[in-house]
């Protein structure tokens, strides 16, 4: 097999791996190259990657898994030079700017672990190579291999595969919920370390994974509720210091009676609602059981999770833009990080009104249903159910003013033309708040 037949062989099985920012496919409507993706650097460039496997073949054999050692599929692998010479041609060819690298588990973990480590140090140290890499950690590898990796790539990654230890035994036996958690940790306390190490010798000591580390795991495959999945990511976030929890829609590509059926549609709005509420623990200060609760574990499917956040808790609004607090800004629909720090600055000179909020960059649409400004009359409200009725149906007027669809947020989503229409969707989400779901 010559070596453009294994790459195309395991860019192909790389591309069910969704943890870096894009993976290639069209489920967007905009595609990159096959094995191509892109992810951002630790100073926040974003960068094209190859995205390849080490190898397809594994001793593992998880059902959901198209690479799973039962599977009739074709198998590859690179050595650590092919892997090594093809990378850095495509990075002379300005095709890439980094590498993200993942493997099947070939013979066991370490050996797996070995081959990545010896190809990451052909191009680092032989070929001179210091761009982005982004490289998978094999769970139940050992320590020191852990470690030599970090220190080679830029960001490390674990997939934690699924949302619970019951789903994990049942479709991926041959993993451990412990081998995946020990290394995170140890990543975690390398990262400390290596930060404090270099805090005192700044010039004499290389950095462990830069970039941070994340993991990802499968939503669809296995019937944890939204609620379960958003607080372990919650609890990974601050147990170890993740930089990313990503969320792949479980795409049906193996038969089994414990899996969806093959016909069945990945669920796509459900993974989009579970990254709107993750932005929302991550840059807006939202706690998990704010979001969702045991008593609404499931996403509202027409509204966005900042939005049904509002509406549920419409005793808090109106908010006076002009003497709220930045986290109480923070909270309003259409109002995020940026637009609340400027509205703080911008208000210490003048009391602002709806143009002053416009040309700041607040979203008004959203927002001018919870806020008062300097032109609103003081003791505005908007009962629960206009407020909700305003932010799906584009023909609702709330103050005299057209509000525009949130359903833009989702209308070039596979999938979401399953969801119901627009005014079947209004009657639905208003009988949803009224029974608290």
């Amino acid at each position: 097999m010559d070596l453009m037949e294994k790459l195309t062989i395991l860019t192909n099985a790389a591309k069910y791996d969704a943890a870096c920012t894009s993976s290639g496919s069209d489920r967007q409507g905009k595609t990159l190259p096959a094995g191509c993706c892109h992810s951002f650097s630790a100073d926040g460039r974003c960068v094209t990657l190859l995205k390849v496997l080490m190898t397809n073949h594994c001793v593992y054999d998880c059902k959901y898994c198209v690479n799973g050692a039962s599977k009739d599929c074709q198998r590859a692998a690179f050595t650590p030079a092919e892997l090594a010479e093809l990378t850095i041609e495509f990075y002379r060819r300005n095709y890439i700017e980094g590498l993200f690298l993942s493997s099947g588990v070939l013979k066991n973990p370490d050996y797996t672990m070995e081959c990545m480590i010896r190809a990451l140090e052909i191009l680092r140290h032989e070929h001179n190579f210091w761009g982005y890499i982004h490289a998978k950690t094999i769970p139940g590898a050992s320590p020191e291999n852990v470690r030599r990796l970090g220190f080679l790539a830029d960001r490390l990654s674990i997939n934690i595969e699924l949302p619970s230890e019951q789903s994990l035994k049942l479709l991926a036996p041959g993993k451990d919920k412990q081998a995946i958690l020990s290394p995170m940790k140890q990543i975690r306390m390398e990262g400390e370390q290596n930060k404090r190490e270099l805090a005192i010798y700044r010039h004499a000591q290389a950095k462990f994974a830069p970039a941070g580390q994340a993991t990802q795991m499968i939503i669809g495959a296995s019937p944890e509720s939204d609620y379960q999945i958003i607080r372990l990511a919650s609890a990974m976030y601050g147990r170890y210091s993740l930089k990313r929890v990503f969320y792949s829609a479980y795409i049906p590509a193996v038969e089994h009676s414990l899996l969806p059926a093959i016909d069945s549609k990945p669920q796509l709005l459900r993974e989009h609602r579970l990254y709107q509420a993750d932005w929302l623990m991550r840059q807006y200060g939202f706690d998990a059981e704010e979001i969702l609760t045991p008593e609404t574990p499931n996403f509202n499917p027409y509204m966005d999770p900042k939005c049904n956040w509002a509406i549920n808790n419409m005793h808090l609004f109106p908010c006076d833009v002009n003497t709220a607090s930045l986290e109480e800004l923070l909270r309003v629909p259409g109002i995020g990080p940026t637009s609340a720090k400027r509205i703080v600055a911008a208000r210490r000179n003048c009391k602002l009104g709806m143009a002053e909020l416009k040309r700041i960059g607040v979203v008004l649409k959203r927002a001018q249903y919870f806020i008062l400004t300097a032109d609103t009359p003081a003791g505005s409200r908007i009962s629960r159910e206009l407020a909700t009725r305003a932010l799906i149906d584009p023909k609702v007027y709330a103050f005299g003013m057209e509000q525009l669809s949130l359903f833009d947020n989702i209308i070039g989503l596979p999938g979401a033309q399953d969801v119901l229409s627009i005014p079947e969707a209004v009657e639905e989400a208003v009988l949803c708040l009224a029974t608290n779901f």
